[in-house]
């Protein structure tokens, strides 16, 4: 069996105690890498020669007894649009194909301090804009459990590789959903944290006011950890947050007596898949049988966040990527008339169809004229679904429901229709409206045997809370692994 099968938590004891090295663990998810990268396409980028390099520094670190941690020489990877120095960072974009950048974000700062050799960056839907990782530059990322479906998105590439064992846990980031939806889709474990948590410096923006990055691993366990790790305060973030209770692991906790916990009707109305609903409400009865209190309720406004989300992240995209016009860095048109036509080139080619929607969209909504009509309208929508949030966790400690609406669409299914595909998006959108944690737990699988997600929401920086009750359902279920890991990895036979 790959070393890359265990958790996080359980490979890091392994390495702490000498069972295994720094560098086996590392060549180890390589050979995986190798191995399932030509069926999946979960990566953009390998770095072979850097991961090695990392090995010996940090088991060095080890053996002095100067990293102690959890992760302490755990491989991982992170999603390809957080920079890292001296490593190509695309966005999955034909306009981003060559970048390196001269610096690390400070997310992957934290983690490598923490210990983790970073293996690689993960494939994504283009500048994150997509909900099933078929919008990349460098072709789709296929699910694990079924190559003929999507892994969700725009994290597909970090979940994909969780669920497929090519690395113990990655990065993603969250706009609307990106780390919750492929989670569910995958059968893996991701966190969205409150907004603010994490640094947001040297993370390529989409949403700046939307966007967050957690971890994606196999279980709560290991999120709590990773999590952990990368919060932080950070001066060069203005949105960054100073905490003092980010001891995550302190809530992995199996009790979940007298813990409220709200299910909105307005989840399970038309729309949801049967199969979905079912596993969802049947993993709320084992919280209940477990001691904790549950009870419907309404939660207001929930057809009115895709439109609002979609009207602030656009407008907001339209204006950060401004900055992509072939000047400074990145890709440039090499058949120009004057310097406006080499803009207009430069961009008609590198950006793609997804992209280039959301920016003239985005741009559409911030025009004169239609400012107060969109843009105004959406930021005072995003108010009223933060003030239901909040008299919601005035009654509630958690918020349960689904993490999508439906298992995984096939491949070239949900870009044929890109109204379906950002409706998919329902359950996990307000979070990030309301900068909310949420964190997304496997709960079942349909028909298919495609895997089933359900999401908890608690109230700003109250991520302990839904971290003890998805760790206390875990408990009762543990981690299922894909059975493409096992055939792939040599396991099982």
């Amino acid at each position: 069996m790959s070393l890359t099968s265990l958790t996080a938590v359980e490979l890091g004891k392994k390495i702490k105690a000498g069972e295994v090295s720094v560098e086996e663990a590392v060549r180890d998810a390589l050979e995986q890498i190798q191995k399932k990268e030509p069926k999946l396409n979960s990566f953009v980028t390998v770095d072979e020669k850097g991961a090695l390099k990392q090995a010996g520094e940090v088991q060095k670190k080890i053996d002095a007894g100067e990293l102690s941690g959890p992760l302490a020489g755990v491989p991982a990877a992170v999603k390809d649009n957080m920079c890292t120095e001296g490593l190509l960072t695309t966005c999955s974009s034909k306009i981003l194909s060559n970048f390196v950048p001269t610096y690390t974000a400070q997310a992957v700062c934290n983690l490598k301090e923490a210990g983790a050799v970073v293996l690689g960056k993960t494939n994504m839907d283009e500048f994150a804009m997509g909900s099933t990782s078929e919008t990349s530059y460098y072709g789709p990322v296929k699910n694990p459990w079924d190559r003929n479906h999507v892994p969700g998105g725009s994290s597909g590439g970090s979940c994909a590789a969780v669920a497929a064992e090519e690395c113990v846990y990655t990065l993603g980031s969250d706009t609307g959903g990106s780390i919750r939806q492929p989670s569910a889709f995958c059968g893996v474990t991701g966190i969205k944290p409150t907004y603010g948590t994490v640094s947001r410096y040297g993370l390529i923006a989409y949403g700046s006011s939307l966007d967050q990055i957690g971890p994606v691993a196999k279980d709560v366990a290991d999120c709590a950890a990773i999590l952990e790790a990368i919060s932080s305060h950070d001066q060069k973030d203005s949105t960054s947050i100073k905490r003092t209770d980010t001891d995550f692991t302190s809530a992995l906790i199996d009790d979940v007596e007298g813990m409220k916990i709200g299910i909105p009707r307005d989840y399970f109305r038309e729309g949801v898949q049967p199969e979905v609903r079912d596993a969802v409400l049947k993993a709320a009865d084992v919280l209940k049988d477990k001691g904790a209190i549950l009870e419907e309720f309404d939660l207001s406004l929930v057809d009115y966040a895709i439109p609002a989300y979609y009207v602030i992240a656009c407008a907001e995209a339209s204006s950060n990527l401004e900055r992509f016009d072939g000047i400074k860095y990145g890709y440039r048109t090499s058949d120009y008339e004057g310097l406006h036509n080499m803009y207009k080139k430069s961009r008609s080619e590198g950006f793609g169809a997804e992209v280039k929607r959301r920016i003239m969209l985005g741009s559409f909504v911030l025009s004169s004229g239609y400012y107060d009509a969109y843009y105004l309208k959406a930021l005072r929508t995003k108010a009223l679904i933060k003030k239901a949030f909040d008299e919601a966790f005035a009654a509630y400690d958690c918020i349960l429901g689904p993490a999508a609406p439906a298992t995984a669409p096939k491949i070239g299914e949900s870009l044929s229709d890109p109204i379906k595909m950002y409706l998919g998006d329902i359950y996990t959108i307000s979070a990030n409206l309301a900068g909310l944690p949420g964190i997304s737990i496997p709960v079942g699988a349909d028909d298919k045997g495609l895997p089933i997600g359900m999401q908890l929401l608690s109230d700003c920086f109250q991520e302990k809370k839904m971290i003890r009750a998805a760790y206390a359902f875990e408990k009762t279920r543990g981690y299922v692994r894909c059975p493409f890991a096992k055939q792939e990895g040599g396991a099982g036979e």
